[in-house]
């Protein structure tokens, strides 16, 4: 396993009885040696030191702090960003410095260090995780626990540890071989040192949490990952197989007229020990009523659960499952709620006789074509010829003649008018003369 870059330092002040001193006090550090002692926040780098990290731990809210090389020359928290060699973190209570081929010799540190507290080199940093156990199934809820240590040693600085934690990622092998192939990164937990959860002891160095088993079945990868601001350390495990849960389902709807369906567990003896069970769980009915039941443990690889006939609908079951393994660890697995529908019923309609439907190769019936009638195209064949012969005399008499087509027949029609008009003029006059001709010969009166 790698190890950290060497010298990655957590400053605090010493006790009071330093500050006393006059003259600057270095502490070479040898292999069985992990602190150095300072006093007016002053420390030495050693020309050896190639790249250094630095921890300074402030009262809250004060500014950063101000880094005075040995040659008098400072480096401040804002004009570091534009320095590829300088990496400077500042939070509320802390600052972490990462510089690159430091200036040898006396370094100090202005700011609100907080007191009683020593500098400490943190050079070999390992990261160790408990093993995973060999045998997991879905839905388990699995404890899991790792630990920092400084040069074989944990580390005791409490300050440090609340900068740190531990991530654990599951990476799927893309196995075809298993339901996970191609699943994303799954982030499982965040471990801390704080004595809550499953952690034991808060600041005892161990990081410890628990994650739940509720994704794919299949082959994962685990990777562990201790984060800080600034560094970053990772731990890859060999791969492990999440197997399915060890039970299997079977529903068995009522007949008519009884009152219960039948649910029935079957175990998988080959992965786990069948009495060691213990079920436990709720029945959720369609009519909105719950039922909750417990299994107790017996030598029988098939249990039967009984569901009350509520009719038809969704019937669905919560499970959890305690029991052991064939490897004989202890194991507690949620498994995924299991619904099973009953349709609802049919309701019987009187029988109507089916509709008399066309075969489906025959071909549709055309409509009977329509007889010729003799008479009509006789008519039509007549009126045709008649508005031949008419646009034909239109055509002689206006183009060729250049004759109005109806002013001859209007002067005709007039003339024919006039002559009329005189024959009855000649009529009356000759009736007149006859009229007095009978007058005159009528005898005079005596």
């Amino acid at each position: 396993m790698k190890k950290w870059l060497l010298g990655f330092f957590s400053l605090f002040l010493i006790s009071n009885s330093f500050a006393q001193q006059t003259e600057l006090d270095v502490i070479q550090r040898n292999s069985e040696q992990n602190e150095l002692k300072i006093f007016d926040n002053r420390f030495r780098i050693d020309y050896q030191v190639d790249e250094i990290t630095l921890l300074f731990f402030r009262q809250k809210g004060t500014p950063a702090v101000i880094l005075v090389r040995p040659d008098g020359s400072k480096i401040y928290a804002t004009t570091s960003l534009g320095d590829m060699n300088i990496e400077w973190f500042d939070d509320e209570t802390y600052d972490i410095i990462k510089i690159k081929k430091p200036m040898p010799g006396p370094w100090q540190a202005i700011g609100k260090i907080l007191p009683d507290s020593k500098l400490m080199i943190l050079s070999d940093i390992e990261l160790h995780v408990d093993p995973l156990p060999p045998l997991l199934f879905k839905g388990e809820t699995i404890k899991v626990t790792g630990r920092l240590t400084n040069g074989g040693k944990p580390i005791e600085e409490g300050l440090f540890r609340d900068l740190v934690t531990l991530n654990v990622d599951f990476v799927s092998t893309n196995n075809k071989d298993y339901l996970n192939f191609g699943a994303k990164p799954v982030p499982i937990a965040e471990l801390l040192d704080d004595g809550k959860g499953y952690d034991e002891r808060p600041g005892d160095g161990v990081f410890t949490g628990e994650f739940a088993l509720n994704f794919a079945s299949g082959e994962w990868q685990p990777e562990y990952e201790v984060r800080t601001p600034i560094l970053r350390r990772s731990l890859v495990k060999d791969p492990i197989i999440i197997e399915n849960a060890p039970i299997t389902f079977e529903f068995s709807e009522a007949g008519e007229g009884e009152e219960h369906h039948q649910l029935t567990l079957n175990v998988n003896t080959e992965k786990v020990q069948p009495e060691s069970l213990i079920y436990q769980g709720t029945i959720y009915y369609p009519n909105g009523e719950t039922q909750a039941f417990n299994l107790e443990t017996q030598d029988k690889a098939v249990r039967e659960l009984k569901l009350v006939n509520y009719d038809w609908g969704v019937y669905e079951v919560e499970l959890t499952l305690f029991g052991s393994n064939i490897n004989g660890r202890e194991f507690v697995a949620k498994i995924d709620k299991q619904e099973f529908e009953i349709d609802k019923p049919i309701e019987a309609v009187p029988e109507q006789p089916a509709p008399i439907l066309p075969e489906i190769n025959q071909e549709p019936e055309l409509p009977p074509e329509p007889e010729l009638d003799v008479e009509q195209i006789i008519i039509w064949a007549v009126v045709g010829n008649v508005l031949i012969i008419l646009i034909g005399f239109i055509v002689i008499r206006v183009f060729i003649q250049k004759k109005p087509l109806l002013g001859g027949l209007m002067s005709k029609l007039k003339k024919n008018k006039k002559d009329q008009e005189e024959q009855k003029v000649a009529g009356s006059e000759q009736k007149s003369d006859s009229s007095d001709e009978i007058l005159n010969l009528s005898l005079p009166d005596e």
